[in-house]
């Protein structure tokens, strides 16, 4: 079974509602220039609100490890999702939780690259020069059919209702382990659109 992350949750409303639609986790974006951006202490308040059994995903690009670390202890995040230029020695500073390392996409990406990271999952997003995510476009999920990981990984980039089933088929016999959505799901940067989320989950799951 493909898991579903959404990504950008910033008020409670969307978040249980996508957990009751069937995501099994939600990334909150804790580098302010996201317009996703949620506050430590907003999000602490969503996350103790969550049923159990669903993943809080703290999403960070470029913090310094002091500052990753604090947010998750005050915010209770279970899982860091590093989006930025981290390196593999940066990755293993977080061993007290689970780590999912993004990467961005381009037609020349080097996917032997990832290998160096030893980390729990990797996320594959697209390349944009402008943002280090969120770009709500798709990358040539062919590029990634016929690589190899020793990690599960996690597809984004672009997924919508319409598309995620294809990127999903485009990989076979290649597994994502889960995919991970954001803009194309929203009526307004950070606020979800909660027909599109169920839409989502329904394509993903049926």
């Amino acid at each position: 079974m493909t898991r579903i992350k959404i990504c950008g949750i910033t008020n409670q409303e969307d978040a249980l509602s996508a957990v009751y639609a069937g995501a099994w986790a939600l990334g909150f974006i804790f580098t302010r220039k996201s317009p996703r951006f949620i506050s430590p202490s907003r999000a602490r308040k969503i996350i103790e609100a969550l049923p159990p059994f669903v993943s809080a995903v703290g999403v960070f690009v470029d913090l310094k490890e002091g500052a990753v670390k604090e947010i998750c202890r005050f915010t209770r995040v279970s899982t860091v999702q590093f989006h930025g230029s981290e390196t593999p020695e940066y990755c293993k500073r977080f061993s007290d939780r689970k780590v999912i390392k993004a990467f961005k996409v381009s037609d020349d990406f080097d996917f032997k690259s990832v290998t160096k990271f030893k980390v729990d999952a990797y996320l594959f997003d697209t390349y944009s020069p402008e943002q280090e995510g969120g770009t709500g476009k798709a990358f040539n999920w062919n590029l990634l059919k016929y690589e190899k990981f020793d990690r599960p990984f996690i597809l984004s980039g672009g997924l919508n209702p319409a598309n995620v089933k294809a990127a999903l088929g485009a990989l076979d016999p290649l597994k994502a382990f889960a995919v991970d959505a954001s803009s194309q799901l929203e009526k307004a940067p950070g606020q979800k659109d909660n027909k599109l989320v169920k839409e989502f989950i329904s394509a993903v799951t049926s």
